[in-house]
């Protein structure tokens, strides 16, 4: 079970390892992280980032070392991590790496209220899915070839698992599509009847009412 992190937020373990690296001001983090993608591997919030820095600072995580300013600039001041900062990130990634977490999807949940639909329509839309995806897929994989020249491997892993899962989803996808198109799919004709009368068949309509109260 994932730990109770002082700050739990995953922009924090992304500003304790850029900042781990030297000292640096929050407007120099945000660069550094964006330049790197950051926001493409971890769920980031710009604006929430100097809260992230204040709470990592008041932990004891990170500290000011500097503080100064340059023209008509605000102030910025300079921060460097901690040993209980570089404690706290090498922890928190052991945690990501060794414990599976749960993680439901907005496609997920599109599948599981999927029988609102009739298969009619649902086929046009899976289908549009997988062209989008088929397309992410192509862009992906250029990109990976591109930065496979300059970058070294140890720092594409999460791009290789990304394409990984898209190239996962995009196989399921299409062998939906496949089952729906040829009518191999489970009960198609009972899925299409029931967009068409309205009426569950009784097995169906047993299980849509479990979990439900009676008066």
């Amino acid at each position: 079970m994932p730990k109770r992190r002082r700050v739990g937020n995953l922009l924090a373990l992304a500003v304790l390892t850029v900042a781990g690296q030297r000292p640096m001001h929050p407007y120099e983090m945000a660069s550094v992280l964006r330049a790197r993608g950051k926001d493409q591997d971890m769920p980031i919030k710009w604006g929430s980032l100097y809260t992230v820095v204040r709470n990592l600072e008041k932990h004891g995580l990170i500290e000011a070392v500097e503080s100064g300013r340059q023209g008509a600039r605000p102030e910025r001041t300079v921060y460097r991590v901690t040993e209980a900062g570089r404690e706290e990130a090498d922890d928190w990634t052991r945690e990501l790496l060794s414990t599976p977490v749960r993680e439901p999807s907005s496609f997920e949940a599109g599948l599981s209220v999927l029988a609102g639909l009739g298969p009619d329509e649902v086929v046009p839309l899976l289908r549009q899915r997988l062209e989008l995806l088929e397309q992410q897929l192509q862009d992906a994989r250029q990109a990976l070839e591109r930065d496979r020249e300059e970058v070294p491997r140890l720092f594409l892993l999460e791009s290789e698992y990304a394409l990984a899962m898209r190239e996962a989803e995009t196989g399921w996808v299409r062998a939906l599509l496949a089952e729906l198109a040829s009518g191999t799919f489970p009960d198609l004709d009972g899925w299409r009847a029931f967009h068409r009368t309205g009426d569950l068949p009784p097995e169906v309509a047993d299980i849509a009412e479990r979990g439900s109260t009676a008066d």
